[in-house]
């Protein structure tokens, strides 16, 4: 028996196909899920349309109508990198739809014009960014002089590799161990020809942009809303990113040690007497890191300053808050700051609250911990990575109620949304 299709007015229909265009721009530059349903819920509701949302990294799911009379849409997407300018000027063509300054089928042509856009930053200005924040990472770490260096040729490296992996097909897969190996061979080389004895530091500096620790907090607060099917994808991704990194490494570090034998054995070795690096250098790196995370997560120019102090507010508040009452409450003030603080400023200057919130965390997430955990178990200490995995857990959740909380606070981002949806 064929079936009917149900009418369909005409504005409804323009105003849903905005809402996709919508829901996958959004998903591909780094909602999370229950920020996402939030948002388009809102939206929907705004614009007269009864509808429901699903979503997950890997998939979006969105029914308009009554449960009898409903059109359901399936999207198969990826996860997608932050684009905190994309984000932005995103939040701004919701805001104008939403508020009726521009019809829906306007609002679908500025999104695709947005995303047609060439990148914001250039090739080699990344490049620097990597650099830059590789070795501010390694001056937190109180390495050498020498070390800071060789950190820094290390971001160079994993910069390389990342925009390879952009233009060549099926590197991106690899991205991971791939980058990780290479990095590692080079940290483990310089370090037996130099007699370093810091090549994990050195090596995890130079990798710091590609951990995930920011995915393993997001899907920690997307489990703590319940939102249990993206939260588990989620965390099982950052997991298998983990696993690929501390794989490349033992790769890399046993590549790495075999050549520096072999070549200090031929009579080729340098001694290197380097002091460590001055105190003043954190101070510094604090200031270079977030500028270094507006680059790499292609944030709009105007934002870079309001970055930097989001950035710097959350690492002095984390580490002199965990010095006096330990790791996990500085790392849940130092994200509730920067989660009430975005809000706030979303609220009063009109710049989305994801575009500080997201760098800010980058300074707190419990990457390192994680990657140190993981190389642990890779070398049969088992009882070192169990007991630094369960670090990672319980920063990683301090931070996820710093966020909830700030949230909470703060009264979420604008008065008319539900729950502070745009707060990333």
């Amino acid at each position: 028996m064929p079936v009917t299709p149900l009418p369909v007015d005409t504005a409804q229909h323009l105003n849903a196909h905005f809402i996709l265009h919508l829901a996958k721009a959004l998903h591909a530059h780094g909602y999370s899920a229950h920020r996402l349903e939030e948002a388009l819920g809102h939206v929907s509701a705004r614009l007269g349309l009864e509808a429901q949302f699903f979503t997950t990294p890997t998939s979006i799911f969105a029914g308009f109508g009554p449960p009898d009379a409903q059109r359901t849409h399936l999207m198969r997407v990826q996860p997608g990198e932050p684009n905190l300018g994309h984000l932005s000027r995103l939040d701004g063509i919701m805001s104008d739809v939403v508020d009726g300054r521009i019809t829906a089928s306007e609002g679908s042509v500025r999104i695709g014009q947005l995303l047609a856009e060439p990148p914001r930053w250039t090739a080699t200005q990344t490049l620097i960014a990597f650099v830059l924040a590789s070795a501010g990472v390694s001056c937190f770490f109180g390495v050498t002089v020498f070390e800071a260096c060789v950190a820094s040729v290390l971001g160079l490296v994993a910069g390389l590799c990342a925009l390879t992996a952009g233009r060549v097909r099926g590197l991106g897969s690899v991205l991971e161990p791939f980058t990780a190996a290479i990095v590692a061979t080079i940290a483990f080389l310089v370090a037996g020809m130099t007699g370093g004895g810091n090549a994990y530091q050195t090596t995890l500096a130079g990798l710091i942009v590609l951990l995930p620790g920011l995915t393993f907090t997001i899907g920690l607060t997307e489990l703590s809303t319940r939102h249990l099917a993206s939260g588990t994808a989620r965390l099982s991704g950052a997991l298998v990113t983990f696993l690929g990194l501390g794989f490349g490494v033992a790769l890399g570090a046993k590549a790495g040690s075999l050549l520096a034998d072999a070549i200090v054995h031929a009579g080729v070795e340098w001694v290197v007497l380097a002091p460590r690096v001055p105190w003043w250098t954190e101070v510094i790196a604090v200031i270079t890191a977030p500028l270094c995370f507006a680059v790499l997560l292609r944030a709009d120019r105007r934002d870079v300053w309001w970055i930097l102090i989001a950035g710097a507010a959350a690492y002095t508040t984390a580490r002199y808050a965990g010095r006096a009452m330990g790791e996990e409450l500085g790392a849940f003030l130092g994200a509730l700051l920067v989660s009430a603080g975005s809000n706030l400023l979303e609220r009063f200057r009109r710049v989305a609250a994801m575009v500080t919130q997201v760098p800010g965390l980058l300074i707190l997430v419990p990457g390192g911990i994680g990657f140190r955990s993981v190389t642990s178990l890779l070398g049969n200490e088992t009882v070192a990575g169990i007991d630094t995995a369960f670090r990672v857990a319980l920063v990683g959740i301090s931070l996820a109620a710093g966020i909830l909380a700030g949230n909470v606070v703060t009264g979420l981002a604008k008065p008319e949304f539900a729950e502070g949806e745009r707060g990333g």
